[in-house]
């Protein structure tokens, strides 16, 4: 096992810099590029975060794997217990629209799950933190998911069109929320109570979750597959299939009634 508080500290000040460094180029118009066929875009502003990170966490744990959105992969990683798992933004489309909700995220992963996280939202003001069997924190105060009972409504961060994803019965009681772009910040904010759930579509990427994942389960919650099962990372393939992130409390309910079909699997 790493040494988590070490760690812990040493990625909070790597993504606060990031931040910093994101936030130059915030409101700036830079320069964009377009990735995965033209369906993603990334930016100056991702590539300067990611090179500061990457610089800052290789030379302090040589050892570790690497794994980041905006970086080569090196499949050495899958022989490493330890991997830092990176996305310098999260949340690029937000970012170039000028809009405050992305943050970087930056995880410690140790055989397969996260052990220390951090995601630093810097034009919100807004730092989270988590450690396995530690707090999870928002600017040094802890916070916890809502204490919502499995009959009450419930605010969902979900597509319109997946709302049908959801048997009869449940429905009616999710409450969709404003589209939130980042994935990590949207289980952010079901980790300290603003929302109570979301439906993760497929195709979500380690990067975009591990940080986050920690946060949540830490504060009270879970980030699960549409089975109930844990999520793994590093392994050869880092994407995900449909997922569900929510209370303890609320997301038996959301499993038990949450079915894929023809119209929801993509």
């Amino acid at each position: 096992m790493p040494d988590i508080k070490a760690d812990l500290d040493l990625i909070a000040e790597a993504a606060r810099l990031a931040g910093q460094i994101a936030l130059g180029f915030f409101g700036a118009d830079p320069d964009v590029w377009w990735k995965n066929e033209g369906r993603s875009p990334v930016s100056a502003a991702d590539y300067a975060a990611n090179s500061l990170l990457e610089k800052l966490l290789r030379s302090a744990r040589p050892d570790y794997g690497w794994l980041s959105e905006e970086t080569d992969d090196d499949e050495s990683r899958l022989s490493r217990d330890n991997v830092f798992v990176i996305d310098p933004i999260d949340g690029t489309r937000a970012f170039l629209a000028g809009e405050k909700t992305w943050c970087v995220s930056v995880a410690v992963v140790h055989k397969g799950r996260p052990v220390a996280a951090v995601l630093e939202a810097p034009a919100l003001g807004e730092t989270f933190l988590a450690t396995a069997g530690g707090a999870a924190l928002l600017n040094g105060a802890p916070i916890a998911v809502a204490d919502r009972l499995p009959h009450e409504s419930l605010r969902v961060a979900t597509p319109a069109e997946l709302l049908k994803a959801f048997r009869d019965g449940i429905r009616d009681r999710l409450e969709r929320v404003a589209h939130i772009p980042s994935l990590a910040y949207r289980l952010a904010l079901v980790a300290d109570g603003r929302i109570d759930a979301t439906l993760v579509m497929k195709n979500s990427h380690d990067w975009d979750l591990a940080a986050a994942d920690l946060i949540l389960e830490r504060a009270g919650g879970a980030l699960t597959d549409i089975h109930g099962r844990p999520l793994m990372y590093n392994r050869p393939q880092v994407r995900h299939g449909h997922l569900l992130a929510g209370s303890n409390a609320v997301l038996p309910e959301l499993l038990a009634t949450f079915s894929t079909g023809p119209d929801t699997a993509r």
